[in-house]
């Protein structure tokens, strides 16, 4: 009975390698085996496996003309070379630092009016021609430089394509950015905004709260990221100093303000707008010393 039970459990494994095999058959080898992302087989709603490699896609020798490189500027991905592969890559772009391009170093946009618990794209139609959703084949490769791979998925989008989502947001690209670091889609209609390595809005774009041109009258600063505490309030109008100066990793606030790295708004300085959960995003993160207010 014992060898009996043995010789059962050895034909399941066999059986097991086979299927695997099986589901892994295109032919491609180049790079490492490949892996099944659990958040992007939830988001996308399918069991599809793709390589998530470290690098980029010329260290990983990707063939010419595939991928991002098969994709002429502004135009969509609707060829099956250039959907075999994308990058994403954290860089600089403009003003934008950081903010993710992809392999042929154009940048890469999310959309308010999507959603990212779910993920969900809502932007179909004329809407994606102007926006390219980025988008990659059942067993495609995504290469991560400077993204990490659990802030990485896929989800399905109506036209059956598989979407890249960054922190849940489906990503784009924009029509009117005709070379590598351009930022043309920055802002737009007050809802597209550059996409940082974590899915967090470029530039410190807002996240929800008043519309970016309305000044601020109050502001929350917090010692951790994503509004943590301990934290700090200041309201009023004009220069305000910091009790707790250079502690600050995140701050919400219900429309613009500039923040400034020395007392009595002088310094470095920027305009922020709405809540911004990461500052190191901005290049502020212990930063913050007074802002200034109204």
């Amino acid at each position: 009975m014992f060898n009996k039970r043995l010789g059962m459990i050895a034909a399941a494994v066999t059986a097991g390698g086979l299927l695997l095999t099986a589901c892994n058959g295109d032919g491609d080898t180049t790079g490492a085996p490949a892996v099944s992302s659990s958040a992007a087989g939830e988001r996308a709603g399918t069991a599809q496996d793709l390589d998530f490699l470290s690098g980029t896609a010329q260290q990983h020798k990707a063939p010419a003309k595939t991928g991002d490189w098969a994709n002429g500027p502004g135009g969509p991905a609707t060829q099956p070379a250039a959907k075999k592969w994308i990058q994403l890559s954290a860089a600089r772009a403009g003003n934008l630092n950081p903010v993710v391009v992809n392999g042929a170093g154009f940048t890469l946009y999310r959309f308010d009016k999507d959603t990212a618990n779910p993920s969900k794209s809502t932007c179909n139609g004329e809407c994606a021609t102007t926006w390219p959703p980025v988008v990659v084949a059942p067993g495609g490769k995504i290469f991560l430089d400077g993204a990490k791979k659990s802030d990485v998925g896929i989800v399905k989008r109506d036209d059956g394509n598989l979407q890249v989502t960054i922190g849940g947001w489906p990503v784009y690209r924009f029509s009117k950015d005709l070379k590598p670091g351009d930022t043309k889609g920055q802002g737009v209609g007050g809802t597209w905004f550059g996409v940082t390595p974590n899915g967090q809005k470029a530039g410190g774009g807002q996240d929800g709260g008043s519309p970016a041109g309305e000044p601020a009258t109050s502001v929350v600063l917090s010692e951790e990221k994503n509004f943590g505490d301990p934290s700090e309030g200041l309201a009023g109008t004009g220069c305000q100093n910091v009790a707790r100066d250079d502690l600050a990793s995140s701050l919400q606030a219900e429309g613009s303000l500039k923040i400034w790295t020395e007392k009595n708004c002088k310094g470095t300085s920027k305009v922020v707008s709405g809540n911004v959960a990461d500052l190191s995003t901005i290049g502020f993160d212990d930063e913050i010393s007074s802002v200034f207010l109204g």
